[in-house]
Order: C-alpha cells, then sequence, then structure tokens
C-alpha cells in the first residue's frame, strides 16, 4: 500500500516467502488463500503491494506467457501490484532443513545469475509504470565460502547490472538489485558492505566492465552501477549484529549506496544470559533455518553460526546480551522468557518517518511455521495483517 504523506513515506508491503510455495501451481494457490484476508484488514479500499517470493521453478514458469498472464490477472482483479521480489531463497525454502542452503547457488554461480536475471525480467513486467522496483538476494556468498570466490562474484553482478540497464532501455523500468547484509554471511556488517561496494562494485574494474557489457561510457556506467546495485537493509539482521541504526544508516548514505529495500523484522534478545537461558531457548532450536546469534558482553561481540553453537557455550556467556537470528513478529516487544529487538525496529521507522529511507518496505517474518506453537495463537494471514497495521499505526505516530 503506497503510504504516501508529507514527506512520502513509500510503499508498505509483506514477504510471501512467509507461505510455503515453491512450484508456481502452488504459489497461485497461496496468494489467492492468503491476499484478500490480508488485504480486508490492511488495505481495504486501496490497492495492496505484494513482496512476491518466487523459486526458480516458479520464476521459470512465469517466463511462459500463459502462466505469467494468470499472475497478472490475479494481480488486476485482487486490486493487487507488486513492486519488490525476494529473489534471496533460490529453491525450497519451508518444511525441510534449509540452514547453509538458503545462501545456494551464491553470486559466484551461473545459476543465480541466471535465475536473477529472469526474476527482473518478471518484475519489469509486472512493475507499475514510473516505480521503480527493488530485488533483494543474497549477500554475495556464506561467509566460510567466500575464500577464492570474490572475482567472480563481482563479475556476476556487473554482468546483472548489464542486464538491469538492458530492461531499462527496453521497457523504461528501474530495477535495483538489492544485497542483504546477514550475519555469517560476505556482507555481515554495514562496514562490510560499504567496504565491499566501494572496493569491488563502485571501483574502475566494474566500470569498466559494465561500460563493455552495456555499450556505455565510463561516466554512464559509474552512474548505472550506483543506479542498480544498492542493498536491501534487513533490520533483524543490524539489530542482530548490534548496529548502530542512525550510523549505519548514514555511513550507506554517505557511500552513495542506495538502499532499495527495508525489510521490517525483529530478532530475539536476551538482556543477560543465565543459568536458565538453555531451556528457555530449547523451543526456538529447530532445525530448518540458521539463527546466527552475536553475545556481547563489555562491549566485545562474539559471533555464533547457529543457536546449538551457541547453546553448547552457554557457561561461558552467563552475564551477556545475545541478539539472535529468528525473525519474530514485529507487533512483540516482549515474549515469555526475554525480549526482542522491537526497540531498534521502532527506530528506524521513526527515522524513516522524520527522513524516508526508502521507497519500499517489506515486512518479513518467514519464520511462522517454526515459531514455538504458544506464538502461533493467530492465522497467519491474521498474524501479517497485524504487522502491517502495527507498521502503519508506529509511522503515523
Amino acid at each position: 500500500m503506497r503510504l504516501g504523506g508529507a514527506p512520502d513515506l513509500g510503499h508498505l508491503t509483506y514477504c510471501t516467502n512467509i507461505h510455503a510455495a515453491e512450484a508456481w501451481p502452488d504459489v497461485r494457490a497461496g496468494l489467492k488463500t492468503h491476499l484478500p484476508e490480508i488485504k480486508a484488514s490492511f488495505a481495504p479500499a486501496r490497492p495492496m503491494g505484494v513482496g512476491l517470493r518466487l523459486a526458480a521453478s516458479a520464476a521459470e514458469s512465469l517466463e511462459d506467457p500463459a502462466a505469467f498472464a494468470e499472475l497478472r490477472a490475479l494481480m488486476d482483479e485482487g486490486g493487487y501490484y507488486v513492486f519488490t521480489i525476494n529473489g534471496f531463497p533460490y529453491g525450497t525454502f519451508h518444511g525441510r532443513t534449509v540452514k547453509d542452503g538458503a545462501y545456494r547457488p551464491d553470486w559466484s554461480e551461473p545459476s543465480r545469475l541466471a535465475y536473477s536475471n529472469c526474476l527482473a525480467r518478471l518484475l519489469a513486467a509486472l512493475l507499475p509504470e514510473g516505480m521503480q522496483g527493488s530485488l533483494s538476494t543474497v549477500p554475495g556468498t556464506f561467509k566460510p565460502w567466500a575464500e577464492g570466490r570474490i572475482p567472480t562474484i563481482v563479475d556476476n553482478l556487473v554482468q546483472h547490472a548489464a542486464q538491469l540497464v538492458a530492461l531499462e532501455r527496453e521497457t523504461g523500468k528501474t530495477i535495483v538489485l538489492a544485497l542483504e547484509p546477514e550475519p555469517y554471511c560476505l556482507l555481515e556488517t554495514i562496514e562490510e558492505t560499504v567496504a565491499f561496494f566501494e572496493t569491488f562494485l563502485f571501483g574502475g574494474e566494474a566500470e569498466a566492465r559494465l561500460a563493455q557489457l552495456a555499450g556505455l561510457s565510463r561516466i554512464q556506467s559509474a552512474a548505472a552501477l550506483r543506479r542498480h546495485l544498492g542493498v536491501c537493509y534487513d533490520v533483524c539482521h543490524a539489530a542482530v549484529e548490534f548496529e548502530d541504526a542512525g550510523q549505519s544508516l548514514a555511513a550507506l548514505r554517505k557511500a552513495g549506496i542506495a538502499i532499495a529495500k527495508v525489510q521490517l523484522s525483529s530478532a530475539l534478545r536476551i538482556a543477560r544470559v543465565d543459568a536458565g537461558t538453555a531451556d528457555q531457548l530449547q523451543p526456538f532450536d529447530e532445525p530448518v533455518y540458521l539463527h546466527q546469534v552475536v553475545a556481547r558482553r563489555n562491549g566485545g561481540l562474539t559471533r555464533y553460526l547457529d543457536l546449538p553453537d551457541a547453546l553448547a557455550r552457554i557457561g561461558r556467556n552467563e552475564g551477556a546480551e545475545w541478539r539472535i537470528h529468528f525473525h519474530v513478529p514485529v507487533f512483540l516487544e516482549e515474549m515469555q522468557d526475554f525480549g526482542t529487538t522491537q526497540a531498534f525496529l521502532r527506530e528506524i521507522l521513526t527515522l524513516h518517518r522524520e527522513s524516508p529511507i526508502t521507497a519500499h518496505l517489506e515486512v518479513e517474518t518467514y519464520t511462522w511455521d517454526v515459531l514455538p506453537e504458544g506464538y502461533r495463537n493467530l492465522g497467519v494471514g491474521a498474524a501479517i495483517a497485524r504487522e502491517l497495521n502495527w507498521v502503519k499505526d508506529q509511522l503515523a505516530s
């Protein structure tokens, strides 16, 4: 939904990666099931934006004109529009172990480039006139895999930028590929993200490569890289990394890195680890997703790949603050035994209200299916609508 206002607060949606669907028929069924209920509560009299998540199999199916016509009709008839696509998870994302598979294929692999090019074509065809599109993606690669892959990652990103330049010429639609910093990834902190863009994507070699691929001058190429490559600022991820909200946004702006999308999300927070923490967290130690943990003690940070790794070292962490990469509903400030990082999210929303960060806001709580049962006392459609309305109320206050 367009929030509007003065200043213009942009468009607010949710990410459909909360719905378990990989093949196009299942995606279509999920949209038909959930979108009407959510729209009735959130945007009953106005067009509602949709943040699509399309697995590679669904994206390939939608390149068939008949399948795409089904999607277009579903959007038009329901009063929906698409301005952003989540292109991070390539394959199966629900119902079986994902863990580090969420980063496969990474940006060193041709299949990631082909998938992202496909999504960009679909987004260009769906994007309303006059709107910029965003396509969020893997932050390069999983950090343990990074050695030796960076040159190929950079070249594939530049090749994708060339595809976005070509789409802009053909359709008049501007799309930004938004790399999403995440704990334990190549781009983990905002400091690392700024360094990567300045070193590899906004430098001479990338400019020369894009100029060659897209038939641009070096000046045009430099501008195109900044226009088509940016970041998706996931609020949960930033909170887990103990980022400073204002300083992290200012660092991206100072570097001229486009914030193409902000994913509105909240993490688990244990203010002070004690002897009971392990038992309290057991319901969240589930086998599907990685739940990276960052511990802070006396100003120093210690990182753990997954919740079981942190729990195995619970004794040495007594007294530390933990933040855990487990997306929890944004309307929850406190949970039964510990808190959330909702305060950090509220700070981001306050900063957005004062000076808009981006035109694209997307609630993303994909872990609904693996939340402990006590927190799933609403239907998924009602929970999504509650999250969206909570954000809308925060921005209106």
